[in-house]
């Protein structure tokens, strides 16, 4: 099974790893196709079980409780994103030189001749908004599009669809990446990369190798982040098409082959006849909502794709106008007697936290929760004179808790070690203890949520209803 499409899969012995989101609809999809497909499950709960039986009603076999042991005769493992390479399955897949692809390299290989092709954005941050705008920027431009892959609409759906779309803005974890060897983009960017899910890559090299796979094989541009060397040393890396570009983008003025802000304009020097000594304008750094400057810079991703794909400066404009971004990403919940308080829940690392620390001048911060492994002195040396006030919650609290004592002793600090649906509503109302007129309280966790709650989205939520008891 090369890096092409596959037509013909009938009778082809497929394994699909994980009964998740992915793996359903790829057991489907590939036995309606003809494969006869095992479908290996390490859980055996009540949702597994109900689950299991609606594939086995169609044909599919199903094994629960039983994801380590590689079914005899397997030609092909299609594996859910999450499930981490050192799994036992995996290394009896390698000493049987069977391959495995994850849900983006099997919508690769299935979609049609003449397939729309791929803008891809991955990083540590801002992905999905980063692919949201673009979305909102080819539409401005009167193309049929999704914003698809980690978000919205599933990669299979698209890809197998009845509706036909002229490009595809795709979404990608580093997981994904991971498991998608021919993936070939038309352009593509690495917003950031910073210490994240090192748990499953194993390593920081590991971690980025995977991530820059998104620019193998680039048609047009490999998209860079100037603020970030580590993006541009895996353009440098990657073996792309001949003529394809690399593009950065910077919050400063841009040089040539780069898009970047002048005078709180959005300004192209890339995508222009005669880029020595032309720019266009693009949009008005107001036009991006909110204006943070980590969220400039991923209009600037957006704008660069777009570009690369040859839509019009009036669209850039257009769609970023258009855009509102998703709940709990520095989503402005009140004001309360001249305080702000602002829903970052989504900043669930280090690096998401560090960029929503930044846009504020004076903060009250709500951290704390997961930490995953990640260190906090870096994030608290830079955000320290920002800090009026500091109110830790959650199960890996005393790691920011020591970071502060070292970097940033002279903040005050609240620490709640009650893990109930209530101590939101208190870390809210400590917060407004410690704030003074003109600040912010920033709910920017750093952590992930699943000590306390079922998702980010449910932290945010909790958050918000907090203060609007507050102003009640």
């Amino acid at each position: 099974m090369g890096g092409g499409q596959v037509t013909d899969w009938q009778g082809k012995r497929v394994t699909v790893a994980g009964l998740g989101v992915s793996g359903i609809p790829a057991a489907k999809v590939l036995h309606e196709r003809g494969a006869l497909v095992t479908v290996v499950n390490d859980g055996d709960d009540e949702r597994a079980r109900a689950q299991a039986a609606e594939l086995e009603a169609l044909g599919i076999t199903v094994r629960l409780g039983d994801g380590a042991t590689l079914p005899d005769g397997t030609e092909l493992i299609v594996t859910a994103p999450g499930w981490k390479p050192d799994k036992p399955l995996f290394a009896a897949a390698r000493a049987a030189g069977v391959p495995v692809w994850g849900d983006v390299e099997l919508a690769w290989r299935l979609r049609g001749p003449d397939a729309a092709p791929w803008l891809a954005v991955t990083g540590t941050n801002g992905k999905t908004t980063t692919v949201q705008m673009l979305a909102s920027i080819l539409k401005a431009a009167g193309l049929r599009t999704a914003a698809v892959g980690n978000i919205g609409v599933s990669l299979l759906d698209a890809v197998l669809g009845e509706e036909r779309y002229d490009v595809l803005a795709v979404e990608l974890s580093s997981y994904q990446l991971h498991w998608a060897p021919s993936l070939r983009a038309h352009s593509a960017v690495v917003l950031n990369l910073a210490p994240d899910h090192l748990d499953w890559h194993g390593s920081m090299e590991a971690y980025a190798a995977d991530k820059g796979r998104i620019y193998e094989g680039n048609r047009v541009a490999c998209v860079y982040n100037l603020a970030d060397k580590a993006t541009e040393d895996l353009v440098r890396e990657a073996d792309v098409e001949e003529g394809c570009r690399a593009i950065g983008f910077t919050l400063g003025a841009p040089a040539p082959s780069q898009l970047g802000v002048v005078d709180g304009i959005l300004v192209d020097r890339a995508f222009v006849a005669d880029r020595q000594k032309n720019a266009q304008e693009l949009a008005e750094v107001s036009d991006v909502n909110p204006p943070a400057p980590h969220n400039i810079a991923n209009a600037l991703a957006a704008a660069a794709l777009a570009r690369a794909f040859g839509v019009p400066a009036t669209a850039v404009r257009d769609g970023l106008r258009a855009f509102t971004p998703d709940a709990h990403r520095i989503a402005h919940v009140a004001d309360i007697e001249s305080v702000a308080y602002v829903d970052d829940s989504k900043a669930t690392n280090t690096h998401a936290a560090e960029a929503s620390l930044a846009a504020y001048e004076s903060i009250v911060w709500i951290a704390g929760g997961l930490a995953k492994g990640a260190t906090f002195d870096e994030l608290v040396t830079g955000a320290a004179k920002r800090l009026r006030g500091v109110v830790l919650i959650g199960a890996d609290r005393a790691l920011i808790r020591e970071a502060l004592a070292r970097h940033a002793p002279e903040v005050p600090v609240v620490e709640l070690d009650r893990t109930d649906t209530g101590a939101m509503l208190q870390a809210v109302q400590e917060a407004k203890r410690l704030a003074a007129a003109g600040d912010t309280v920033l709910l920017a966790p750093a952590c992930a949520s699943m000590d306390m709650f079922t998702n980010y989205n449910q932290r945010g939520d909790a958050f918000a209803e907090a203060v609007r008891e507050l102003g009640a």
